[in-house]
């Protein structure tokens, strides 16, 4: 999972002021469209002036961030004669100053939000509480503020005026890649937020990532009700990925796996409802019998209250947060504008659509009658997580287990493998060691996380779990999938020749290499793939784990429209909305392809709670995967990387053009699905 960065914005978009009272400081002063309109007429007569709609889109996208603290109409008119720039040469060097200072600035302030989480993101000693306060305070919250105050935010807005995503899907090919990264600049001023409820903000999403990173089940501790101990002594799995990657990894387990897969789904099913005991959690002390829901200590049964709707306070801390910024975002006034048009710039609606096309589609009750023929039963709710098509599933989890330990004893080995590893998908041995010196690997605290910079000169940053005992396989599967993103991070940035176009689309198009390189864990071991069919395994893999993905992003998406719309609820109406939400989404989707119906399953992802509205990115990022892969067979993968990836932060859609030479789909993925099956 990529870190969705606590620093100033996402996506360049979400800009601050200070404030002092409550409403909305957007309606209390507006400069006059007479005033406007003289302004814009004044300039067309400065010598040098070659594109009039763009001084005038400039005026008015000044005109609309104007506020009466800023001066009155006559001090706008008299700011923009005196700072509007007319010739071509001097808003290309106006453009290359602002852009070295703004790396300046993302890059010290993304370094210094490093440093302040340390001790919350790191598995580095004890967590005081002091920990968790600096990790909540957003360093980068009053810059922006502070740009209105002394007029650069207005020069930048009157120069490099915003664009919206309709108006950036036609720009056609005169658009040059400066052009491009003019446009992102005018993406930093869209709105004026307070950067008292941006801190808020930051605070609310780092509390819940702390409350997610510290959710432990001590699995050597979970009992039958006949007392029966399934797992080892000391397993810890944090929910809800390690839980779902131990039911991944027992469908080699021909013994217990089915058993061991029975017991985790029924510990996931009361982690959702919220009667799972609130002492069991990341407590090594109490054995805990899931189905009974009996606790006992020292052989003796106890009573524990159950965790009181601590998971659903979370979202709705989250949600009141992002409510409080609506009102200073009129053109993306809810957070699901923001995060869809906005930061992913594609609309939630066509996300929407999309995922409802797929989840319908009858290949996937084809590959259900596949796995249930491979499995030999009837599916379970939890075999959305089936992993038998993927080369791994063969070889036993201990055989896996015993390589990655010996081979990753701790972070340092991981981070001294990592040039032979690019070396393996083709790389050069100086241009590996070249990307690879800019990652950084450190011990993580949760599941792990990628960390870009945001400067060049400083590192990636991939945080990875290793026990005392090693890395285990799980935890190499996932580090493989964040060093994916370190790649993508390091190209995107030190690749790109514009900084202002560093980066990425939106976080689909990192998380597509990030499966990418995941997909090849066993080539990076030196495991050949032992199934000749793998291919064909490997497309049925894709869409039946683009199901789940999509449907646990439906329910993310349908949590947020009733958050809007009940925005009063407490935890315990969430509770009994997200339980609804989850049932209907399965039984909409699910149902027809599972045979089983009421199923809340889909609830049970930790991303809801600590990374809200994140889960579409993950379906983006497949189908992306997905295309990619198509078009990676019989290239240079190495080259053909570094090509896509330094394209920067396009638009999605003409960033796939230019990297595939094709636009968003699924149909590729449903027409490969056809011939797998046949």
């Amino acid at each position: 999972m990529k870190r969705l960065m606590i620093l100033l914005f996402a996506g360049f978009a979400a800009c601050t002021e200070p404030a002092t009272k409550k409403e909305n400081k957007a309606t209390e002063f507006q400069i006059p469209q007479t005033t406007i309109n003289q302004v814009i007429d004044s300039l067309k007569l400065k010598p040098g002036v070659s594109n009039v709609p763009r001084l005038e889109k400039g005026v008015k996208h000044a005109a609309s961030l104007w506020r009466a603290e800023d001066g009155t109409s006559t001090d706008f008119a008299t700011f923009c004669k005196t700072n509007y720039v007319a010739n071509d040469a001097e808003r290309e060097l106006l453009f290359d100053k602002v852009s070295k200072n703004f790396e300046s600035i993302y890059g010290h302030f993304n370094k210094m939000s490093l440093d302040l989480r340390e001790n919350v993101d790191l598995n580095n000693g004890p967590m005081l509480e002091i920990d968790k306060e600096f990790s909540g305070y957003s360093v980068g919250a009053h810059l922006l503020s502070d740009l209105y105050a002394n007029k650069i935010a207005f020069s930048i807005a009157l120069n490099f005026p915003y664009y919206t995503l309709e108006e950036k899907e036609k720009f056609d090919q005169s658009v040059t890649r400066k052009d491009w990264a003019m446009a992102r600049l005018g993406d930093i001023f869209v709105s004026r937020v307070p950067a008292e409820l941006q801190q808020a903000a930051g605070k609310a999403n780092a509390d819940a990532d702390i409350y997610i990173s510290e959710y432990n089940i001590e699995m050597g501790k979970l009992r039958t009700d006949s007392g029966k101990q399934l797992f080892p002594d000391k397993m810890v799995l944090l929910s809800h990925w390690n839980l779902r990657d131990e039911i991944k990894a027992n469908y080699a387990n021909k013994e217990t796996g089915k058993e061991k897969q029975e017991m985790i789904y029924k510990v996931m099913e009361r982690i959702i409802d919220q009667d799972i005991p609130g002492k069991v959690i990341n407590n090594p002390n109490l054995e805990w019998a899931p189905y009974s829901n009996k606790v006992y200590e020292n052989g003796k049964e106890i009573t524990c209250a159950p965790e009181p709707n601590n998971r659903y306070q979370q979202i709705i801390n989250n949600f009141k947060a992002e409510k409080a910024i609506d009102a200073y975002s009129p053109e993306m006034n809810t957070f699901i504008l923001r995060k869809f048009s906005g930061e992913m710039e594609i609309p939630q609606e066509e996300v929407e659509m999309l995922f409802d096309t797929y989840l319908r589609s009858p290949q996937l009750v084809k590959i259900a009658s596949i796995i249930g023929k491979r499995l030999g039963r009837s599916l379970r709710p939890y075999d959305i997580w089936y992993d038998g098509f993927k080369a791994r599933s063969v070889i036993p989890q201990e055989e896996l287990n015993i390589k990655t330990t010996s081979k990753y004893p701790n972070p340092k080995a991981f981070g001294d493998d990592m040039p032979n590893m690019l070396a393996k998908l083709g790389w050069t041995k100086e241009r590996a060691q070249y990307l690879s010196a800019k990652i950084a690997v450190d011990p993580a605290r949760g599941s792990g996380h990628a960390w870009g910079a945001q400067m060049k000169g400083e590192k990636a940053h991939l945080r990875t779990r290793i026990p005392e005992s090693g890395m285990d396989y799980k935890g190499y599967n996932i580090a493989v999938h964040e060093f994916g993103h370190n790649v993508e991070q390091t190209i995107s940035l030190y690749d790109i020749d514009y900084y202002l176009l560093n980066g990425v689309p939106n976080t689909a198009f990192t998380e597509a290499l990030a499966f990418i390189f995941q997909s090849r864990d066993l080539q990076l071991l030196g495991i050949n793939k032992p199934n000749s069919d793998q291919e064909q395994l490997n497309t049925l893999d894709t869409g039946w784990s683009l199901m789940e993905i999509m449907g646990v992003g439906m329910v993310d998406m349908k949590i947020w429209k009733w958050l809007y719309a009940h925005p009063e609820a407490n935890s315990a109406e969430l509770k009994a909305a997200v339980q609804t939400i989850a049932k209907e989404v399965w039984n909409t989707y699910f149902s027809p392809v599972f045979g089983i119906k009421d199923e809340p399953i889909l609830g049970v992802y930790s991303h809801m709670i600590s990374n809200p509205l994140y889960l579409a990115a993950y379906s983006y990022g497949q189908i992306i995967e997905f295309q990619l892969e198509e078009h990676l067979s019989g290239k240079s993968f190495s080259s053909e990387i570094d090509r896509i990836y330094s394209q920067g932060r396009l638009i999605p859609q003409r960033w796939m053009e230019g990297a595939v030479g094709s636009k968003i789909s699924v149909k590729p993925i449903t027409n490969k699905i056809d011939k797998a099956i046949k």
